[in-house]
């Protein structure tokens, strides 16, 4: 197996979706990639004070700067990819905004784009080692560093936003759960797969609440297999966290129930029950989570912890 090495560039960077696009690499299945990936807004240079405009990959709100595609060998739909998270480190710095768009939340919460100057800006220096971010106002949190964006393209033909999460393919994922020693499961949509990844967060609360995360670039390391057998036809992901299902509707009541759904057909293979026991038994164990509000769709992922369901001792 082989270890491939890509940086984000004019060259190996892109911030849409299209089955037309070429690839930047072809990997074999069991090859692993190491990316370093811009922000989402793909800053070239950091910003010294909160909200500093500083130059850009792309222009500026015309998608989030991603890295690839990357296609696989043999990769065809009907199948699945799995995307084997090694590692992820955050870059030395990174941005928080809120009213950074006009939506119906900022509205309702009285944020409207832009008001109050900087002060919705947080500017963020990032300890990797020591799994700390602190900002301007002397506040830190916990760092627990993913990838926003992990996604296909539509197999339909054109450019695709990169802003929604989609049923199919995935992208703008956000979920905060797909951590280093997480696999996410991508049905695949088109031949060679033709994988994205970008949107490095290195913090993020479920629901990305303000629209955007801790910001950053960030360098992630990931082993490529396809799959035959997989559990489920939709998204899924193992995590450290337990075991994910996700729901992606712009009706939250539909979002859930896709999430719930997928999660109680999984209960059925792995303990051998019935859907209505399945669903009995989530509502002891599964916990469902809004994982995103900001992205044109809502996002719901159905979490069953490891060790939340155990067998009786015979």
């Amino acid at each position: 197996m082989s270890t491939f090495h890509l940086e984000s560039t004019l060259d190996t960077s892109i911030n849409y979706f299209s089955p037309e696009s070429e690839p930047v690499l072809t990997v074999a299945p069991g090859d692993t990639v190491v990316v370093h990936s811009l922000d989402a807004s793909g800053y070239t240079e950091r910003q010294r004070t909160p909200g500093e405009a500083v130059p850009t990959l792309f222009e500026r709100g015309k998608g989030h700067c991603l890295v690839g595609p990357i296609a696989v060998d043999g990769a065809l739909p009907g199948q699945v990819l799995a995307v084997h998270l090694t590692s992820l480190r955050p870059d030395e710095w990174g941005w928080t905004a809120s009213a950074a768009i006009d939506n119906p939340l900022n509205r309702a919460l009285g944020l409207t784009r832009g008001n109050g100057s900087d002060s919705n800006w947080l500017l963020w220096e990032l300890d990797a080692d020591r799994a700390i971010g602190t900002n301007q106002l002397g506040l830190s949190v916990a760092l627990a560093p993913f990838l926003g964006v992990t996604g296909l393209p539509p197999a339909e033909r054109g450019r695709h936003s990169t802003v929604p999460p989609r049923t199919v393919g995935g992208g703008n994922i956000d979920c905060r759960e797909l951590v280093a020693g997480s696999t996410l499961y991508l049905p695949i949509t088109v031949a060679g797969a033709m994988l994205l990844v970008g949107d490095g967060h290195a913090a993020q609360g479920d629901g990305e609440v303000s629209g955007t995360a801790i910001e950053c670039g960030m360098t992630t390391e990931f082993t490529l297999d396809l799959v035959s057998d997989a559990p489920l036809d939709s998204i899924h992901a193992v995590t450290p966290a337990g075991r994910i299902t996700f729901g992606f509707d712009a009706d939250l009541n539909q979002a859930t129930t896709a999430a719930l759904d997928a999660m109680a057909l999984w209960m059925q293979q792995l303990f051998g029950i019935s859907k209505p026991q399945a669903v009995a038994m989530a509502s002891v164990s599964v916990s469902m989570r809004i994982t995103q509000i900001a992205n044109q769709t809502w996002g719901v992922h159905a979490l069953l912890p490891h060790d939340a369901i155990l067998r009786a001792a015979e």
